[in-house]
């Protein structure tokens, strides 16, 4: 049998890829929180596989149906939290689990809250709703960075808005593929050579490229970097994370303009230069040490609880000298994309054709010794 064509066969891993990807879950067992207990004896955890791709929101009808008999009369706002730490909603359930544990806990033990929602905390949510709303206002976002306007999706038919939605929410894969082929978000294409930019200049406007310019890669990254002991040497002995203060939540496009022959643009470069907070020392270095020891130093965290579809940070933070005397400080110990341990040199434009969520965000975490 003649081997498939490279097109055809590419086709296929990415095909595979999405499947893997869309099928992917965490094992949860989640506990009612004491509070809430209204009925001796306590009822059992619930155990439930939670959607990679998915949101705990989406969730909560299952788990309530599970502690109803048990819960107190009323209504609030469901939460969850690990380990102290409340989750927020709108980051999908297999990022929370790849930046909160470090080494990977299954069954994920979580507790649920039906009482008390940490409004200084965690933003608003409404349910469905609002988990519907922050998807849709992310993939807009996407498709700006993507495309250069967001009016693919902004001229969706209602049927088709609603349709998308539900295949994400029921994590049908097949009836998603049918709808997002009519918005052209990708794929990412692989010949082009690096060059970062912003999208300030342009943002909220959907003028087209100017005649003549060659129209750029733009891929939509999310990132979410977490800091640990330095000197940690196993990822089980990391403190675990108490509040979102030691966690960077960065929006940045990465960018790359066609301007000629082709480029093999590794994760490590990608990630040096949507985090010059970290490499932009390393890249220095490497000119008179071709194995530098250090990285540079982390920016100030992100705390505020804005939803993922608004940009924390769009532009590439310089580095001040004393920044640089940080950098000493800093060691790149783990990167993780859809719960996997990724090298260093594994192609980034592959990650992002292939791991990235249905809002055609890639989310990577990073964790950082400092």
């Amino acid at each position: 049998m003649a081997a498939a064509p490279r097109g055809e066969e590419a086709a296929a891993w990415s095909e595979e890829a999405a499947r893997l990807v869309w099928g992917g879950a965490v094992p949860l067992q989640v506990h009612l929180h004491d509070a809430d207990v209204t009925a001796l004896p306590p009822p059992p955890p619930f155990l439930t596989l939670g959607p990679r791709v998915g949101y705990f929101p989406l969730l909560v009808s299952t788990i309530k149906a599970h502690f109803s008999s048990s819960l107190p009369p009323g209504v609030d706002t469901v939460w969850f939290e690990y380990k102290g730490l409340p989750l927020k909603w709108y980051i999908p359930i297999g990022v929370l689990f790849d930046l909160l544990c470090a080494d990977p806990e299954r069954p994920w033990n979580l507790t649920v809250h039906f009482r008390g929602y940490p409004a200084d905390i965690l933003s608003p949510c409404e349910g469905e709703d609002s988990v519907k709303w922050n998807y849709n206002n992310s993939l807009k976002e996407a498709a700006f960075i993507i495309t250069g306007n967001s009016k693919n999706v902004m001229n969706m038919s209602q049927a088709d808005q609603l349709a998308m939605w539900e295949s994400v929410r029921k994590g049908d894969l097949n009836s998603y593929m049918n709808i997002s082929t009519k918005l052209k978000l990708g794929p990412f294409e692989e010949d082009f050579l690096v060059r970062t930019s912003s999208l300030g200049s342009r943002q909220g406007s959907d003028e087209p490229e100017s005649p003549g310019s060659v129209k750029p890669c733009r891929v939509p990254v999310r990132l979410y970097v977490r800091r640990v002991q330095q000197d940690l040497e196993y990822l089980e002995d990391a403190i675990p994370v108490s509040d979102w203060e030691s966690v960077s939540y960065i929006n940045r496009p990465f960018e790359i303009r066609k301007e000629g022959g082709r480029s093999y643009i590794a994760l490590e470069h990608a990630l040096e230069t949507l985090l010059p907070e970290f490499f932009s020392s390393k890249a220095t270095a490497r000119a008179a040490d071709p194995e530098p020891e250090s990285t540079t130093p982390d920016s100030e965290p992100h705390n505020s609880d804005t939803s993922p579809g608004t940009p924390h940070d769009e532009k590439l933070a310089s580095v001040g000298p004393q920044e640089t005397d940080v950098a000493k400080k800093i060691k790149l110990k783990l990167v993780r994309v859809q719960g996997i341990e990724l090298d260093m040199d594994i192609p980034f434009l592959w990650v992002a054709n292939n791991l990235k969520n249905p809002e055609c965000y890639l989310h990577v975490c990073v964790y950082v010794g400092a």
